[in-house]
C-alpha cells in the first residue's frame, strides 16, 4: 500500500473492508445493506465510524446546507457508498462537493456494482476556495 497519500493508513483499511464486504455480498443489495456491513468491518479493523453523520456546509461563516455522510471514518475520511451499475461523473462531483463544503480533505467513493469500483478524492485546505 502507498503511504505517500494523506490518511493513506486509514484509506487502505477502508478499501480492505470494502473488498471484503464486496467479496462476501457481491452486488445487488441496497446501499443500506452495504453501509451496515461496512460499519461491521471497519469496526473490526479498529476504526471509529459514524454512519449517516450530519455534516454542515458553510459559505464563509454562513450555514448554507447540510448533508449526511454515508460513513465518516476517524472524523477525517468521508465515505460515499453507491450500489450502481457503474460510477458516473456525478457521483465523483458529489464527493468533491462534500469535501469543498467542509473541512474534510479526503473522501472515498465506493461502488458495489457488478464489479467493485472505488475513487479516492483529496481536496486539501490550500486548494479550497476561500
Amino acid at each position: 500500500m502507498n503511504t505517500n497519500f494523506l490518511y493513506s493508513e486509514i484509506t487502505d483499511l477502508i478499501l480492505k473492508a470494502f473488498f471484503k464486504v464486496y467479496n462476501k455480498l457481491g452486488h445487488g443489495f441496497l446501499e443500506k445493506v452495504y453501509e451496515n456491513a461496512m460499519i461491521i468491518e471497519l469496526n473490526r479493523l479498529g476504526l471509529r465510524c459514524e454512519k449517516q453523520k450530519k455534516i454542515d456546509v458553510y459559505y464563509d461563516e454562513f450555514l448554507i446546507g447540510e448533508y449526511y455522510a454515508d460513513i465518516l471514518v476517524n472524523e477525517v475520511v468521508v465515505v460515499e457508498l453507491k450500489a450502481a451499475e457503474t460510477l458516473v461523473p456525478e457521483h465523483e462531483a458529489q464527493l468533491v462537493n462534500y469535501l469543498r463544503g467542509t473541512d474534510l480533505e479526503v473522501g472515498l467513493l465506493l461502488n458495489f456494482g457488478k464489479g467493485p469500483q472505488f475513487k479516492r478524492k483529496v481536496l486539501t485546505k490550500e486548494f479550497k476556495k476561500k
